[in-house]
């Protein structure tokens, strides 16, 4: 199969080809554009198919479109997505078969992640498997009885929204969700309350200086000052951790999975959440469950954004 893939961000857009015998992937050209939001949606498609119609060297079999949500896969529309302002009920699926005279798939980019990691990457013959971003925020994508699961109306497997304290940094616009202890924005969160309060007791982060507000700190300045034994990173680090453990025991309990793959800050920095997140779960989550569980970092890496558009159009 030739197979042209789109993945839509806030920041960039990528078109990439591919070809797929049934079992072996390999990517082939791949072209990218900022996403401009000095234009209109419909302004930024026609941008995005000339980058597909410079790379092809056919008529693709098969089209995928990952893209952050919400949106109706069903339908195959793009609806409103807080990082593209004004792509407002867009029918992407329509526009692009219409275009380049192929079938289109649409996908939110958790879910289309999961079917990379599981087509290509660490979920390679697993028959239940939970993918978790754990980036700039906390999306799933829930594999179930070796297809992929979407719920109702295709909002299934949005974990970030859990509240799992009463207080606590916020995620999904929600005080102690699981999006607020376990995300690259949730730790910053964390890490400038962890840093007043070391301040308070005489102490000084490596990864503070004064003057410095919440969103003067990422979780990878954190992380760079845990490696370097830094104790308030490390504590901010345990924190994410524990609340990943209590987070990941939920889903253990409900789906039972044989693997959880997780992407991103844990891909990067998982030596730092490990002990605490595995303590947690130990202690929270059924035993017989959590025993045939393995929870593992995401193997695709960069290239995870390109294959999960070519994952989503074999679906």
């Amino acid at each position: 199969m030739y197979i042209l893939g789109f993945d839509i961000g806030g920041t960039k857009c990528a078109a990439v080809t591919a070809e797929y015998n049934g079992k072996d992937i390999k990517l082939l050209k791949k072209d990218v554009c900022a996403t401009d939001h000095s234009i209109n949606a419909h302004e930024m498609l026609e941008r995005i198919i000339l980058l597909a119609d410079g790379i092809l060297d056919k008529t693709p079999d098969a089209i995928g479109i990952s893209c952050g949500g919400p949106l109706d896969s069903g339908l195959g529309m793009i609806m409103s997505p807080p990082n593209l302002p004004g792509w407002d009920n867009i029918e992407i699926v329509r526009i692009l078969e219409k275009h380049f005279g192929a079938p289109a798939r649409l996908q939110n980019d958790a879910n289309a992640c999961a079917l990379a990691e599981w087509k290509f990457g660490a979920g390679i013959g697993c028959k239940n498997m939970i993918f978790l971003t754990f980036g700039t925020g906390l999306g799933s994508g829930l594999i179930l009885n070796e297809r992929l699961y979407e719920g109702t109306n295709g909002n299934a497997g949005e974990i970030g929204h859990i509240r799992l304290a009463s207080a606590g940094p916020i995620g999904y616009g929600k005080n102690g969700s699981f999006e607020g202890f376990c995300s690259g924005g949730g730790i910053a969160q964390l890490g400038y309350t962890e840093a007043v309060k070391a301040i308070t007791r005489g102490e000084h982060p490596l990864y503070f200086q004064d003057g410095m507000s919440e969103k003067d700190i990422t979780a990878k300045a954190i992380a760079r000052a845990a490696e370097q034994g830094d104790p308030t990173a490390l504590r901010v680090y345990r924190i994410s951790g524990k609340y990943l453990g209590k987070g990941l025991s939920v889903l253990i309990d409900i789906l039972n999975p044989e693997k959880i793959i997780i992407g991103s800050i844990f891909a990067r920095s998982g030596q730092l959440l490990t002990d605490s997140m595995k303590k947690e779960i130990k202690k929270e989550a059924l035993s017989l469950s959590a025993s045939c569980c393995k929870i593992e970092c995401a193997m695709l890496g960069e290239a995870i954004g390109d294959l999960a558009a070519i994952a989503t159009a074999l679906t």
